[in-house]
C-alpha cells in the first residue's frame, strides 16, 4: 500500500499545481515582455525565439494536464473513489511533470526546453522549486510505481471519472466491437496493406459513428465531442485505421453544419451520417503544408461550372470517398488566405484497379509505414468539372475561415486516437512483461520494467484528462484552439513514448512484424504529424498564449 494517505496526496498535488501555475506566469510574462510588447506576438520575433516559444507552450501544456489531473482527482475524492491506483497516478504524473518543469520538458526526442531557454527569471525558479519537488520522495515514488505496475497487470487502469451512464455505455458498446471486431484482424490489415472491409464500416455506420455529432435533424446522434473522444479512442486502440474513419465524416459534417447553406446541410448532414457517402479531406499540397495561404491549386469558374487545376497529396481514403471537402484557389494568385474555398466535391468511388475513374482527376497511392487501412493518395487535378453550386456557404474567399473553425474539433479527435493508441501499447507492453520470463521471473518484476509501465499509465491518464477537459470546453461552446492544440500535442507524444517502451519491453520480439507492437509502433508515428504538426501546434498555443497576457 502507498504511504500517503490521499487527503494529503490531494493537498501536496495542490501545491505542486500552485507553484507549476506561478512559475508559468513568470515565464509568460518575461517572454511577453520580449515577444508581444503590444499585446500580441510579433511574428518576427517569435520566429527568432521559436524555441523558447514553443518552450512556453510545452510548459503551458503541462500546467494544464497537472491542473484537469487535479480535477480529476478531487471529483474521484469527492464521490470516495480515489483510490490506490489513482492515487499512484497523482503522485508519479505530478512528480515527474514537476521535475521536467524545473529541470527541461522533452519537445520532442532531440530537443530538451529548460527554464533558461525561456528567460525564467531565477528568484521565479527557486521559489517554485520546493512546491515542484515536494512529491518527490524516491522511496514513496517507488512504491507508487510497483503498485501502479501491478495494479495494470491486472487491466486496472484507474476511474476515468466521467461521471456520466450514458458516456460510460457508449464507451463500453465500442470497446467491445473493438476487441471483437477489429482486433483480431487488425495484425493482417496492416501487414496486407488493406483496406479496411467495407461490412465493418458498415456495422461502424449502424452504430452511429459517422453521425456522432451531427444534430439528430439531420440523422445523427447529436452527441458531443466527449461522445466523439470516447468513441475515436475505444477504435484507436484496436486499429488506428478503424478510430480514423470518423474523422473524414466528423470533418466534413462540422463544416457542412458550420458553413453550408441550408439546402447543403439538407443535403449532406443526412448522407454523412449513416454512412451512405464517405468523405475525405483534400487540403494537402506537395509544396505548400501547412503554409495554407501559398496554396496553388485554383478553381476556374466557368459558368455554372468550376474547372480544378492543381496537386494534392496526402489524402487519406482518397479513392474510396465519395465526397471531397476541396480547398481550392478562388481568388488570384498572391490573395493569400482571402482568395481560398471550400467546395463539396462529388466522385464516382473508386477500386482497386482504378482509383481515380472521373474525368479530369488522377492520383496514384503513397506507401506508408503505418496508418493503413484506408490508403494514403496523390490526386491531380486537370480540369476537373465542380458545379458552382458545390461552394460551401455559396461565397467565395471563406474557406480558409471555414477551415478554420473545424480545426479545434479535428485536434481533439486526433488527441482521442492517441490516446487510443498510446493505451493500447501500454496494454501490449504490460501483457508482455507479465508473461516473459526472465532469470526466472516476470520481466515485470524488474524495477526498469514496471517503472516503464508505471509512467505509461500514469501519463496516459493526464494527457486522457486534458482531452476531455478540451472536449468538454468545445461543447460548452467555449473557444478552445489553445486547449484543443495542448491536446493533440501532449497525447500524440505520448502515444509515440508508449509505443517506443513497450517496444522496448518486447526486446528483439518487438521488432518482428508478427508481435502487434511493431504496427502499434509506426501508427503513432504519424500522430505528431498529422492534423497539423507538433511543431505547429505548439506556434499556434504560444501565439495564443502571448496573446492573452494583459
Amino acid at each position: 500500500m502507498l504511504d500517503h494517505p490521499a487527503p494529503a496526496l490531494v493537498d501536496g498535488c495542490a501545491a505542486v499545481l500552485d507553484a507549476a501555475e506561478r512559475l508559468h506566469d513568470a515565464t509568460r510574462a518575461a517572454l511577453a515582455a520580449r515577444l508581444a510588447p503590444e499585446g500580441r506576438a510579433d511574428p518576427a520575433r517569435l520566429e527568432a525565439a521559436q524555441f523558447g516559444a514553443h518552450g512556453l507552450a510545452w510548459q503551458a501544456t503541462y500546467v494544464e494536464a497537472l491542473r484537469q489531473s487535479l480535477a480529476w482527482a478531487r471529483r474521484l475524492q469527492d464521490t470516495g473513489r480515489l483510490g490506490e491506483v489513482e492515487s499512484a497516478i497523482l503522485r508519479i504524473g505530478f512528480a515527474e511533470y514537476g521535475e521536467q518543469l524545473l529541470g527541461g520538458i522533452p519537445m520532442s526526442q532531440a530537443e530538451i526546453v529548460r527554464p533558461g531557454d525561456m528567460g525564467v527569471p531565477d528568484a521565479s525558479l527557486e521559489a517554485a522549486r520546493p512546491g515542484l519537488r515536494a512529491l518527490s520522495d524516491p522511496a514513496a515514488l517507488d512504491a507508487a510505481r510497483l503498485s501502479l505496475a501491478a495494479a495494470v497487470s491486472e487491466n486496472r487502469f484507474g476511474d476515468l471519472a466521467l461521471e456520466d451512464e450514458a458516456m460510460e455505455a457508449v464507451r463500453g458498446e465500442f470497446l467491445r466491437f473493438a476487441a471483437a471486431e477489429v482486433a483480431p484482424h487488425a495484425q493482417d490489415w496492416h501487414r496486407d496493406n488493406a483496406l479496411i472491409p467495407m461490412p465493418v464500416v458498415e456495422k461502424l455506420a449502424e452504430m452511429g459513428v459517422f453521425g456522432l455529432t451531427v444534430p439528430e435533424e439531420f440523422g445523427g446522434l447529436g452527441l458531443g465531442k466527449v461522445a466523439m473522444c470516447l468513441v475515436s479512442e475505444a477504435l484507436s486502440g484496436a486499429y488506428l485505421g478503424v478510430g480514423s474513419l470518423g474523422t473524414r465524416s466528423e470533418i466534413a459534417a462540422e463544416l457542412i453544419r458550420l458553413g453550408g447553406t441550408e439546402e447543403q446541410r439538407a443535403r449532406w448532414l443526412p448522407l454523412i451520417a449513416s454512412g451512405e457517402i464517405l468523405p475525405t479531406a483534400v487540403f494537402t499540397e506537395p509544396d505548400t503544408g501547412s503554409d495554407l495561404g501559398n496554396l496553388r491549386t485554383r478553381a476556374v469558374r466557368e459558368g455554372d461550372t468550376y474547372r480544378i487545376h492543381g496537386a494534392k497529396t496526402w489524402i487519406t481514403h482518397g479513392s474510396r470517398s465519395d465526397l471531397m471537402t476541396l480547398l481550392v484557389r478562388t481568388g488570384a494568385p498572391g490573395s493569400g488566405y482571402r482568395g481560398l474555398s471550400m467546395l463539396l466535391a462529388e466522385k464516382p468511388r473508386g477500386t482497386e484497379e482504378n482509383p481515380f475513374p472521373a474525368p479530369g482527376m488522377s492520383g496514384a497511392e503513397i506507401h506508408v509505414l503505418g496508418y493503413r487501412g484506408m490508403r494514403e493518395y496523390e490526386i491531380g487535378f486537370d480540369g476537373f468539372a465542380v458545379p458552382a453550386s458545390a461552394l460551401l456557404g455559396g461565397v467565395e474567399g471563406q474557406g480558409f475561415k471555414q477551415l478554420m473553425e473545424t480545426f479545434e474539433s479535428a485536434r481533439i479527435q486526433t488527441a482521442a486516437r492517441a490516446l487510443g493508441v498510446a493505451q493500447n501499447a501500454l496494454e501490449l507492453g504490460t501483457a508482455y512483461a507479465n508473461t516473459r520470463a526472465q532469470f526466472g521471473k516476470p520481466i515485470l518484476a524488474f524495477p526498469r520494467v514496471h517503472a516503464k509501465i508505471a509512467w505509461m499509465a500514469a501519463e496516459t491518464m493526464m494527457a486522457r484528462q486534458l482531452s476531455y477537459f478540451a472536449a468538454r470546453q468545445k461543447d460548452a461552446g467555449r473557444r478552445c484552439d489553445v486547449e484543443a492544440g495542448m491536446a493533440k500535442l501532449l497525447a500524440a507524444r505520448v502515444a509515440f513514448a508508449n509505443a517506443d517502451c513497450a517496444l522496448q519491453i518486447h526486446g528483439g520480439n518487438g521488432y518482428a512484424l508478427e508481435y502487434p507492437i511493431s504496427r502499434v509502433l509506426c501508427d503513432a508515428r504519424i500522430l505528431s504529424i498529422f492534423e497539423g504538426a507538433a511543431e505547429i501546434q505548439a506556434q499556434v498555443i504560444a501565439r495564443g498564449l502571448l496573446g492573452r497576457v494583459n
